[in-house]
């Protein structure tokens, strides 16, 4: 490849990019009007101050996890008019991944949480992306460091390991001494003169307030006295999350914090800043740990726990959100099949539960299929996943078989969905090798009928006579038709030996669903065509 022609690809690459993200950016827009709009009609016209954010840090792809807290953000903050924010946390820049910021706004956008703010859609109190906030913190450290509650600190990474090292060896969580909170101007400006860098700590309250978390109750963590003073602000002049956290919740306006319990042992520093500022803090709610079936703890390591892969798998966004919930309470029901509105409607902080939250795989699949069956209930549902349907067998057939694709009219699409929806959890089962039959014809070159029974080729000729003529495929009239092909049959022959014979001829299976059911789904027309084929090919 010429360097003119690598030149071009990558200017290809970024203007698709470019696009890409301009088209999500628009989609944003959109259902930022849409939401604006609701609430303007919104009932709850006393709770309008409620706001709330979902803030991930880019250093990973969004997971089950992470989906919760989006979703229950979300759901708090619809149920009472108010706004839902998209903050990015990327003030650990050792830790960004690659991609991770993208697939966090992809997956948003297929699970339907489309923030009212945030770095896409904007909003007054951006910018929402941490790293292009910094004038804003150095701001707001110099307040501390004024007022006196917050503190330069000389000391080194080797100090502070051995003391988390003697910590350890101790049986305590490793604590900072607090030895630089007593440092006189002399000495700190003798560090300084020697250009030695610093931090910048928090003078934690030796009196510390218990707090009324809205899920977990009164709460009380001295972190002073178990983890000493905090750092506010690095050495590369990032600020830390427990600072900028606050600083961003404040000006952001946010009402309530809604994150994972993990959090909840750093309140006591998060108020004792609010304190320090002089400002009013938002409530807290802490979400029950996410817990696999096997009581194991919920991690990134494990692979499997990425939204983009059950996306990729075949989930509905709305099955996925809803089954999050089954977990995660909050819901008079925790076990019912709800549309988004529902949820909406339905949820409580009051109902969320304190135990931890159990994650059941098994039960994904009969959500989903709940959803498939809810949306069949309605034409615009059935519209949705029709194309749906035709898309995923496009994609995961199309480049797989040489054969060509049988006609996906609406009509054939709407009649595989109402026949197979109780008998699938994905619609991308329905591309299963088990079901390739409606979408391509069986291969019949390495079909051994005999088998199965000598007399192939008479059950095809019979049951094509009696087919030929009919005009109302369905497996009422079918069942009868079929019995009366077979009344009379040769010595040895069975009637579910002829079933056999034709399932085989229809789809390459030797079990299945019901002969009568495939034939009312694949039409008359391609029932007798397929039937001849196998007779033709016996014939041969």
């Amino acid at each position: 490849m010429t360097m003119t022609s690598l030149s071009l690809t990558l200017r290809d690459e970024q203007q698709l990019a470019e696009m890409k993200r301009a088209m999500m950016v628009l989609r944003y827009k959109v259902c930022l009007l849409r939401s604006t709009v609701g609430r303007l009609f919104s009932t709850s016209s006393g709770k309008k101050n409620v706001r709330v954010r979902f803030a991930p840090s880019p250093t990973g792809f969004l997971h089950l996890g992470g989906l919760r807290t989006a979703l229950y953000n979300f759901i708090f903050a619809k149920s009472r008019g108010g706004t839902f924010i998209l903050r990015i946390e990327d003030t650990d820049q050792t830790r960004l991944v690659p991609g991770a910021l993208d697939n966090l706004h992809s997956m948003l956008e297929w699970s339907g949480l489309f923030p009212d703010e945030g770095p896409l859609p904007g909003g007054r109190h951006g910018p929402y992306v941490q790293s292009e906030r910094l004038h804003l913190y150095n701001q707001h450290i110099q307040t501390l460091l004024e007022n006196g509650t917050a503190y330069k600190c000389y000391c080194s990474s080797q100090r502070l390991e051995l003391l988390r090292k003697a910590s350890i060896r101790n049986g305590e969580t490793p604590r900072y001494d607090n030895k630089c909170r007593h440092l006189s101007q002399t000495d700190m400006d003798t560090q300084a003169a020697e250009g030695k860098s610093f931090v910048i700590r928090f003078k934690l309250n030796p009196v510390v307030e218990p707090n009324n978390d809205l899920v977990y109750g009164r709460t009380l963590y001295d972190a002073g006295h178990i983890e000493g003073d905090p750092v506010l602000m690095k050495s590369d002049g990032y600020p830390t999350y427990h600072f900028a956290n606050v600083v961003d919740d404040h000006l952001m306006e946010i009402s309530h914090v809604l994150r994972g319990q993990e959090w909840l042992s750093s309140v006591s520093k998060h108020l004792s800043l609010y304190q320090a500022f002089g400002w009013q803090p938002p409530q807290f709610a802490h979400l029950p740990l996410l817990m696999n079936k096997d009581g194991s703890k919920l991690s990134k390591r494990q692979g499997d726990i990425f939204v983009e892969q059950f996306k990729n798998q075949g989930y509905m966004p709305e099955a996925l959100l809803n089954f999050i919930t089954f977990c995660g309470s909050g819901f008079d029901d925790n076990r019912k099949i709800r549309s988004m509105e529902e949820l909406i409607s339905d949820f409580s902080l009051d109902k969320v539960t304190t135990h931890s939250a159990v994650l059941d795989m098994d039960l994904l699949d009969g959500v989903n299929r709940g959803h498939l069956s809810r949306l069949l209930g309605s034409s615009k549902g059935q519209q949705r996943l029709i194309k749906e349907l035709r898309e995923t067998v496009r994609e995961e057939l199309g480049g797989r078989t040489n054969s060509s694709l049988h006609e996906m009219d609406d009509d054939y699409l709407r009649k595989v969905l109402l026949a197979r929806k109780d008998h699938i959890g994905r619609l991308k089962d329905l591309t299963s090798p088990n079901y390739a039959f409606l979408w391509v014809c069986p291969d019949l070159t390495t079909t051994d009928f005999s088998s199965i029974t000598q007399y192939s080729d008479f059950i095809l000729s019979s049951a094509i006579s009696h087919l030929d003529p009919v005009y109302s495929f369905t497996k009422e009239t079918l069942s009868p038709i079929l019995r009366q092909s077979f009344t009379s049959l040769p010595e040895g022959l069975k009637y579910p030996q002829c079933m056999k014979v034709l399932r085989v001829a229809m789809s390459g299976l030797k079990q299945g669903p019901a002969v009568a059911e495939m034939m009312e789904i694949l039409g008359g027309e391609e029932t007798v065509r397929r039937l001849k084929t196998a007779l033709n090919h016996l014939q041969r």
